[in-house]
C-alpha cells in the first residue's frame, strides 16, 4: 500500500479529463491516467490528480485504440501501392493503433522466421503495433506445428485467388491437412472462403467480364456459399478455430451464426465496404469497388448490418488492399480487387450505423463499434493482456472521438500512398480528433479540423499469447 500511495503521489505522464470513456459495456463519464505507456487507473468525473500533461476532452468519447486485424501494408515486394509509413498514417487517422498484417507480400509470409525479417523491415517506420497473420507453406502444412505464439497466433488461407494472392489451396485433401495442422499447433485458420472451382468452371462457361455491370455476376455468391459450406464442414470433423474474413452474402452470414450456435468454433468478419456499398455502386463507378469477395446487393448488406446489430459478426476488418490508379484503370477482367480502407473503416461504419440505428444512442453504437474493433479482434488473436479495453494496467491506446462532427473526406485528407478513395466526396458523422498510442499522441487534427500533427514512427512488434480456445493439442 505505501508504494501505491507513493506512486499516486508523483504526477501521471498524462491526464485525461472532461471524456465518455467507452467499452463494450457501456459508457461512463471520467477520465484516465498514464504512467509508463500504461493506463495507471481510471477518473471520476471530477478527478484531476497531478499531471505532467492534461487533455481536457471537451466530453467527447474516448475509446480504446481500434484494432485492424486485415491489413496489406504492402510490405515487402509491392510498396509501390502502399508501404508501411504511409499506410500507418491513414491508421492513426482512423483511430486504428494496432494491425495484423496479412502475408500475401513478395515474397510471401509462411514461416516465424520469415516474421522476425518482416520485423525489422518495418522497425522504425510504423505509427501503430503490429502483428502478422502467416500463410500456408506449400504444400506440407507440418511446419506450422514449429511456429510459437512469438510468431503467429493465425494463419491465413485462400479457397480462392486472384492477382496478389497466387497461392491458393485447391486440393480437398492439402485443405483437410491444414485444418487438422492447425488444430494440433494451436492456430487460429483466417480463411478467404469463395470456391475457386466454382469460379473456375464459371469462367469456362462465360469467359471474363466486359464492364463492370457483370463483375458480380463474374465472382457470384455460390462461390462464398459452397466454401463455407465446406468450412463448417471441416470445422466439425477437426475442431479448428475458424475465422471467417470478409462475409459478404446474407447466406454466409446465415451459416456461420448457425455454426456459432450449433457451437462450432467458428467466428466471422465484415468489411466497411461490403456494409457501405452495392453491387450498383460497382456498376457505376467500377474498378473503385471491384473486389474479392465482390460487392454484392441491397439484401445481403441488410443481412450483414443485421449481423452487426445482432452482435453475430465478431469483427470489422478493413481489408486495406490499395492499388495505383494505373492499375485499378485495367480492363475489368485485369484490374486488381482491392481499396484502401484502414482510414476510412470507423468513420464509415459508425456514420452507417447512425443511419441504420437511429434508434440507438451514440453511446449504444460506439459501444458496438469498440466491441467489433478493440476487444473481439484483441481476444481472438491473443493482444487482450496489452490491447483491446481501457483498463489499468494495459497499453495506453486510445482515441478522442467527435461522435457527431460531420465532416467531408477530401483528396488532401487521404493518407494512403495510393493517392484515391471510395470514399472521397462521402459526408461522414463522427470524426477522430486524436490518436494516442502507448501514451503519446501520434495523430492529432486541429479544432478546425485542418492541420494534422503525427507522431515518431516506433510501433512495436507485439508479443502475444495463444487464446485459450486454441492452444495446442
Amino acid at each position: 500500500m505505501s508504494e501505491l500511495r507513493e506512486l499516486r503521489e508523483q504526477p501521471y505522464d498524462l491526464v485525461v479529463t472532461g471524456v465518455r470513456l467507452v467499452s463494450g459495456d457501456g459508457v461512463v463519464t471520467g477520465g484516465l491516467a498514464v504512467s509508463g505507456g500504461r493506463i495507471a487507473c481510471l477518473l471520476g468525473p471530477n478527478e484531476r490528480p497531478p499531471a505532467r500533461r492534461t487533455l481536457d476532452g471537451g466530453g467527447r468519447h474516448l475509446l480504446p485504440g481500434l484494432i485492424d486485424s486485415h491489413v496489406h501494408f504492402r510490405t515487402p515486394g509491392l510498396t509501390h501501392k502502399e508501404d508501411w509509413a504511409h499506410a500507418s498514417r491513414a491508421a492513426v487517422a482512423g483511430g486504428i493503433t494496432t494491425v495484423v498484417d496479412m502475408p500475401n507480400t513478395v515474397p510471401p509470409l509462411r514461416t516465424g522466421e520469415e516474421a522476425h525479417r518482416k520485423a525489422e523491415l518495418v522497425d522504425g517506420t510504423s505509427l501503430v503495433d503490429y502483428r502478422f497473420h502467416l500463410g500456408v507453406a506449400g504444400e506440407d502444412p507440418s511446419p506450422l506445428r514449429e511456429v510459437g505464439a512469438r510468431e503467429a497466433t493465425s494463419v491465413k488461407v485462400f479457397l480462392a485467388g486472384h492477382h496478389t494472392a497466387p497461392h491458393v489451396v485447391r486440393d480437398p485433401v492439402q485443405l483437410e491437412k491444414v485444418f487438422r495442422t492447425a488444430a494440433e499447433a494451436g492456430l487460429r485458420l483466417l480463411l478467404h472462403a469463395e470456391d475457386d472451382g466454382v469460379f473456375s468452371l464459371l469462367d469456362e462457361w462465360r469467359g471474363a467480364p466486359s464492364g463492370y455491370a457483370e463483375y458480380e455476376r463474374h465472382r457470384p455468391r455460390s462461390g462464398a456459399i459452397v466454401a463455407v459450406a465446406r468450412v463448417l464442414e471441416l470445422v466439425r470433423r477437426h475442431g479448428t478455430s475458424v475465422h471467417v474474413l470478409h462475409a459478404s452474402t446474407a447466406e454466409e452470414a446465415d451459416l456461420l451464426t448457425a455454426g456459432a450456435h450449433a457451437g462450432l468454433p467458428v467466428t466471422f468478419e465484415v468489411t466497411p465496404h461490403h456494409l457501405s456499398f452495392t453491387a450498383e455502386d460497382t456498376s457505376r463507378v467500377g474498378a473503385r469497388t471491384r473486389l474479392s469477395p465482390a460487392i454484392r446487393y441491397r439484401p445481403d448488406q441488410d443481412r450483414l448490418w443485421q449481423a452487426v446489430l445482432a452482435h453475430e459478426v465478431a469483427t470489422l476488418g478493413s481489408d486495406h488492399a490499395p492499388h495505383t490508379r494505373a492499375e485499378k484503370l485495367r480492363a475489368p477482367a485485369d484490374a486488381p480487387p482491392g481499396l484502401p480502407g484502414v482510414q476510412e473503416m470507423f468513420p464509415a461504419v459508425h456514420t452507417g450505423l447512425r443511419r441504420r440505428a437511429p434508434m440507438d444512442s451514440p453511446d449504444a453504437q460506439l459501444s458496438c463499434l469498440v466491441r467489433l474493433l478493440a476487444e473481439h479482434p484483441a481476444e481472438l488473436f491473443g493482444l487482450d493482456e496489452r490491447k483491446g479495453r481501457l483498463r489499468p494496467g494495459l497499453d495506453a491506446d486510445f482515441v478522442l472521438f467527435d461522435a457527431d462532427e460531420r465532416w467531408m473526406l477530401e483528396p488532401d485528407a487521404i493518407r494512403s500512398k495510393c493517392g484515391w478513395s471510395a470514399y472521397e466526396g462521402w459526408t461522414m458523422t463522427g470524426r477522430v480528433r486524436q490518436t494516442f498510442r502507448r501514451g503519446v499522441s501520434v495523430y492529432r487534427l486541429d479544432e478546425l479540423g485542418h492541420d494534422v500533427e503525427f507522431g515518431t514512427p516506433d510501433g512495436r512488434w507485439l508479443d502475444a499469447r495463444r487464446p485459450a480456445d486454441v492452444e495446442p493439442r
